[in-house]
């Protein structure tokens, strides 16, 4: 039987389907290649995947209802990872419309063609720490209140949890919603902080660091990431008891690192100190996230194993060798 992968040229969605096809299953990767980010890089995680036996790669748009219905009909989906979405915090200010679009027509369309499949065994979807958003209870839990978005991209988020919800319990469709917290690593996005700063500082610019410094994020190195979204794709929700088979977890690494910290590590891997222009904080952003991560480390043995003194050094050696940079 076949995974449908949405997202699959994405920097997580490309990662899980090298980690289904290494465990010989069959993948169909969708993906629309729009221009938020460079299309390139796109491509080129696309070109380890379209060579490996049992991978089929369609470019579609997921909001698109019925090319998306008709280019998948006939392909015997059973378990579908849905992480095709408009990302970034602050994009979402400028350009509202991009996210209602992806992460909420998307999403729908997603779910309305779960629906209709004959056996679908489990549907897991991203969501996003986002959703906390400026709660001050640290770690963040599953159980915490998510009703005061502070972005756009966190309301669409939110949005896509409660449609989960109300399909699973419309339809009894299985679904896993994971909420992400700060992936990085090797083929990430570049309009991520480590990437960026990584760039500015090879090439002799000043970062910029927001809130003047004074921030925390829960890292999570991107392999941590795909063994957890894998763990969670085989063990799908149980109907029982009238309860809707919809599960929410935090997904993270469970430390809280400061920003300085992860910059020194970065500054330590390239052999450069960077130059620093501190900032105050961006609008729809948080100080602080940090991922209380037991619930599905009891549900699915989730242990994340990748420090940032392990992963950023990965992060800068694949840059160097994508980029062609030789110290």
């Amino acid at each position: 039987m076949t995974i449908l992968v949405t997202g699959a040229a994405g920097f997580i969605g490309s990662h899980v389907s090298h980690a289904l096809l290494a465990r010989g299953e069959q993948v169909v990767g969708v993906d629309n290649l729009n221009a938020y980010y460079s299309v390139q890089l796109k491509r080129d995680r696309l070109a380890r995947l379209t060579p490996q036996p049992g991978f089929d790669f369609l470019e579609l748009d997921i909001s698109d209802r019925e090319a998306f219905n008709a280019a998948l009909q006939g392909k015997k989906i059973t378990r579908v990872i849905h992480l095709a979405a408009q990302a970034g915090v602050r994009y979402s200010i400028e350009h509202p419309f991009a996210y209602t679009q992806a992460n909420v027509t998307g999403h729908l369309v997603v779910l309305e063609f779960c629906r209709h499949l004959a056996g679908l065994r489990h549907l897991v979807y991203a969501s996003s720490s986002s959703v906390y958003g400026g709660n001050e209870k640290l770690p963040f839990s599953e159980s915490d209140p998510v009703d005061r978005p502070i972005s756009l991209y966190a309301a669409t988020k939110k949005a896509d949890e409660l449609m989960s919800h109300t399909y699973s319990h419309l339809y009894r469709m299985p679904q896993t919603g994971l909420r992400f917290f700060t992936v990085y690593g090797p083929w990430g996005r570049p309009d991520m902080a480590l990437w960026t700063f990584t760039g500015a500082i090879l090439a002799g610019k000043p970062i910029r660091v927001f809130n003047h410094g004074d921030m925390k994020r829960d890292f999570t190195f991107v392999d941590d990431i795909v063994a957890g979204v894998l763990a969670c794709l085989d063990s799908p929700p149980a109907d029982d008891a009238g309860k809707a088979p919809h599960r929410i977890y935090n997904i993270g690494n469970h430390r809280s690192e400061k920003l300085t910290h992860m910059i020194e590590v970065l500054e330590k891997a390239l052999g450069r100190k960077a130059e620093k222009i501190l900032e105050p904080m961006q609008p729809g952003d948080v100080a602080e996230t940090y991922a209380d991560i037991s619930a599905i480390q009891r549900d699915h043995g989730f242990t994340p194993t990748t420090s940032i003194e392990t992963g950023i050094p990965r992060f800068v050696e694949w840059y160097k060798n994508y980029h062609r940079i030789n110290d």
